[in-house]
């Protein structure tokens, strides 16, 4: 069956000059021009460094995105997923038209609306209603096209009381429940939204995952899609791009996308955590080491005890909090533990050992992650992401001879049931 193909991407690449706006001075603008008259190559494409945040590069040219190939077909839902810095953003930027690519061209059959960034293409002296015909116009809709779905856009976005006052006027999150609403249903062909839904509260996430769910199956348009949530990625996206520093390292169904992304995440567990380079935060105090005690054996119920060596290349650095969080493999936050929040830890050594303990870890049976940090009176100092992966073996906690799986969620809680 011949493939229905709504949007192509052929040789997507995207050079930036660091610390500078645009891709060089007046004097690289004209070689450039020199090299094309003549008919040759742009001589600056040949140099560059990928987008490797972690590393220190050589070169004032680098590569957010480079030689980016595939194809869309109708109807389809695309997750892009990535780690910060892999170029996510830059891509659904040059899809959008939103910027050009270096090199390459994109393809597509039918009008495009994008969601990039709070309040993108809205203006903020103009209501929100003069803003629906705005953005009507812009997708090229005639005026009646747009008064038909008013109504409907208003409703969705929850805005109706204040749809007659300026935008910026707006919080963030009424700011991108309207454009959402706008987006959704001015009904372009290829609908491209980025992280911006992570703004709004649950209720409105969980409304405009549905509303995109009824974009692809029911009205048959396209969406691409970029997030870091993995289950909403997953509940929603039918394929999935993996991108890592500017290049595709996977395409394919979205369950082997997910399970690729997870599993290059977690090549970090195979270094020795003094020589991370992933890590944020100023540096002058460091984690240096972590350890979970008895992990052979964590079970639901049991004691929970995390070692965390630091060490402090500033002495006159006054060390004050220590955090970790907890979580699953589709990075969902389940746990986050503070030594402020208990006021604890507030005159420490500026190098040494902490215990952060649990005394009955709450969590069902299945593989979980450990981020960890350190803050100073200054800020943060150290954070590192996804230091281990331990297994939390399921457990008779309430010594019923019952068990308690994933299906029931997260968390375990003691509890007691009584009729008064």
């Amino acid at each position: 069956m011949r493939k229905d193909i709504i949007l192509k991407a052929e040789n997507i690449s995207k050079q930036y000059r660091l610390g500078q706006v645009g891709t060089g001075t007046l004097s690289h603008d004209i070689n450039r021009w020199w090299h094309k008259i003549r008919g040759k190559e742009n001589p600056y494409l040949k140099i560059g460094e990928i987008n490797d945040r972690s590393t220190k590069g050589n070169s004032d040219y680098v590569w957010a995105l480079q030689d980016i190939n595939f194809e869309v077909e109708r109807g389809e839902v695309l997750g892009i997923i990535g780690k910060n810095g892999a170029g996510k953003s830059t891509l659904l930027k040059i899809l959008s038209k939103v910027t050009a690519p270096t090199t390459g061209s994109i393809k597509s059959r039918g009008r495009i609306a994008s969601l990039l960034e709070v309040g993108t293409g809205f203006n903020g002296e103009m209501t929100g209603r003069e803003n629906i015909f705005l953005n009507g116009a812009i997708l090229g809709m005639t005026k009646k096209e747009i008064s038909s779905k008013l109504d409907e856009i208003i409703e969705f976005s929850g805005c109706e009381r204040y749809i007659d006052t300026p935008v910026k006027r707006y919080s963030s999150g009424m700011t991108v429940r309207l454009a959402f609403a706008v987006a959704a249903f001015l009904e372009p062909e290829i609908l491209v939204i980025d992280e911006v839904l992570a703004v709004g509260d649950a209720e409105f996430q969980k409304k405009a995952i549905g509303k995109m769910q009824d974009i692809s199956k029911g009205e048959g348009r396209t969406v691409l899609f970029v997030s870091h949530n993995m289950a909403a990625v997953k509940s929603l996206c039918t394929r999935g791009i993996v991108l890592e520093h500017g290049e595709v390292k996977f395409i394919g169904g979205i369950d082997e996308s997910i399970r690729k992304y997870l599993t290059d995440r977690n090549e970090n567990k195979n270094i020795n955590l003094i020589d991370r380079k992933d890590r944020i935060g100023t540096g002058n105090a460091k984690i240096t080491g972590v350890r979970i005690h008895n992990v052979e054996k964590l079970m639901t119920g049991s004691i929970f005890k995390v070692e965390i060596l630091y060490d402090a290349k500033n002495k006159e650095i006054i060390i004050n909090e220590f955090g970790l969080s907890i979580w699953d493999l589709k990075e969902n936050k389940i746990i986050s533990l503070s030594s402020e929040f208990k006021n604890q830890l507030v005159n420490i050594s500026n190098s040494g050992t902490i215990i952060c303990e649990i005394p009955n870890l709450p969590l069902v049976k299945g593989s979980y992650i450990l981020n960890c940090f350190v803050s100073s009176i200054f800020g943060l100092e150290d954070y590192v992401e996804n230091i281990l992966e331990f297994e939390v073996e399921e457990n008779d906690i309430f010594g019923t001879g019952k068990t308690i799986n994933p299906n029931w969620g997260m968390i375990v809680v003691d509890h007691n049931w009584f009729k008064e």
